[in-house]
């Protein structure tokens, strides 16, 4: 099964209420609003403070569609991709994407992280969370490389992939986030629940096998140990140069061989996740020193962070006409830039969210704008609605995540709004976010189950409850 999905939704949950493209809004506020989460039995995994959550943020969110989106989105990865259990009295849980039965190291953390400020009111979830950080870590010493794995060793659709494939892999397209996001879930666990005992030996391993992938994928001595290629008619879905992807020169950046949606990268210096890897090293520098006593860790963590942000700084800021300083979204080191953004995260769009820079860095300000305009070529605008797309789907197609990201990142209360009626206007009467819809006709959409989506969605929502609740009360 390709990574996307191209599924209508053809069984409409509240039928009658499509006018043309777009979602009759007038029609739904007529309709009743019937919960489209699996009935309690049914649902994987749930949490009471989660659902304590949405209780109380739907009170505080006059728009009935709205509020029963938020109601479906919210709980979806609990409701429909949590496998967990105990093993031995310790936790362990395995997380899909949702209508792709494997664990993305990215997703999976993306998925839960919604439900992080809740794992202290919650014993069972903050054990979900442990059991999450527990099989990441597995994973990412199995195979540093990899960013998609199963359940066990069962092997995947992708074993006959030209790289060194292992059965307990789904997939191994090298993506720097793909080690970014769980170091990020652990950091920010730690610091959240105050919790010590996820700090095992095998995460201080996981650290040093980090630290190793990074300095070889600045390719400074050599092309490294990845090399990927794929028998495929999807060209965005193998590296060419035997493997290795286009040239780079080694000035301290670190390559990704795939972006965060599963592309190959054109410039192999994506500079998103190398924002992502400065943020994230410091992670594991502070873990490092006050939790392992692990100095010379530290200071190796410090000093990989110190030249990457340095060398971004020198190769990946360039002066745009209408814009001022920006960033390119790829480089090579030999002075080349793209000029672009892709939804998927980590995006240019999405720096603050992460941590690697401030809101109100004129860098980001500047960027931003660029990337949500027409100069960005991914960048679309039509009768549904406008958004940041990408090569994975391809050309008209918006992705709700650009549309979340872009309300989390703003400052401005109309643009907030634009978004958030964005949104309620392309769900198609489905009640959830999708991968992809076209910016004509918001039927016309990719992906009817992507909970990372739905939960990112969520966490907008309730972002928005506890700094903005007017904002909710006034759409």
């Amino acid at each position: 099964m390709e990574r996307r999905d191209f599924l209508k939704y053809n069984s409409l949950a509240l039928a009658g209420v499509l006018t043309g493209s777009v979602w009759n809004a007038t029609a739904a506020s007529k309709a009743t609003f019937v919960s489209n989460r699996p009935p309690v039995g049914k649902r994987h995994f749930t949490s009471k403070a989660v659902e304590k959550t949405i209780a109380e943020v739907q009170k505080h969110i006059s728009n009935p569609e709205l509020g029963w989106m938020f109601e479906n989105c919210f709980p979806n990865t609990l409701d429909t991709t949590v496998d967990f259990e105990m093993v031995d009295g310790k936790p362990d849980t395995f997380v899909i994407t949702g209508d792709i039965h494997a664990m993305w190291l990215r997703d999976s953390t993306a998925q839960v992280w919604p439900y992080l400020p809740l794992v202290k009111d919650d014993n069972q979830l903050d054990l979900l969370f442990r059991g999450v950080l527990s099989r990441q870590a597995e994973c990412i010493l199995i195979d540093p490389y990899a960013n998609a794995f199963n359940k066990g060793a069962t092997g995947s659709e992708w074993e006959t992939d030209n790289t060194e494939m292992k059965p307990e892999l789904h997939e191994r397209k090298w993506e720097i986030d793909s080690l970014c996001y769980p170091v990020r879930l652990l950091y920010h666990y730690w610091k959240t629940s105050g919790n010590t005992s996820c700090f095992t030996e095998d995460w201080h391993k996981v650290f040093r096998s980090v630290l190793e992938t990074f300095k070889k994928q600045q390719r400074k001595a050599d092309k490294g140990d990845y090399y990927f290629t794929r028998n495929t008619p999807k060209p965005t879905d193998s590296l060419c140069c035997g493997g290795y992807g286009n040239p780079v020169k080694p000035v301290g950046l670190i390559v990704s061989s795939f972006r965060p949606s599963d592309d190959a990268t054109v410039l192999p210096f994506l500079i998103p996740s190398n924002f992502f890897a400065v943020t994230i090293l410091g992670h594991m520098a502070e873990i490092a020193r006050e939790v392992y006593n692990d100095e010379s860790l530290a200071k190796e963590a410090e000093t990989l962070a110190a030249e990457v942000n340095a060398a971004i700084q020198k190769y990946a800021v360039a002066e745009r006409t209408d814009f001022g300083k920006v960033l390119a979204f790829e480089v090579d080191g030999f002075g080349n830039q793209l000029f672009m953004d892709d939804a998927n995260i980590p995006s240019l769009l999405a720096l603050p969210y992460l941590g690697a820079l401030s809101i109100d860095d004129s860098l980001y300000q500047n960027t931003r704008k660029l990337v949500l305009s027409d100069a960005n070529p991914w960048y679309f605008k039509g009768k549904a609605g406008e958004g940041i797309g990408g090569p994975h789907v391809g050309s008209e197609m918006i992705w709700p995540m650009s549309i979340v990201m872009r309300a989390m990142t703003s400052t401005d209360e109309e643009e907030i709004k634009q978004c958030l009626k964005t949104l309620v206007a392309t769900h198609a009467g489905t009640g959830f976010m999708h991968e992809t819809f076209h910016m004509d006709d918001a039927t016309n959409f990719t992906r009817s189950w992507f909970a990372w989506a739905n939960t990112l969605f969520g966490e907008l929502i309730v972002k928005l409850y506890h700094e903005r609740p007017e904002l909710l009360r006034a759409i």
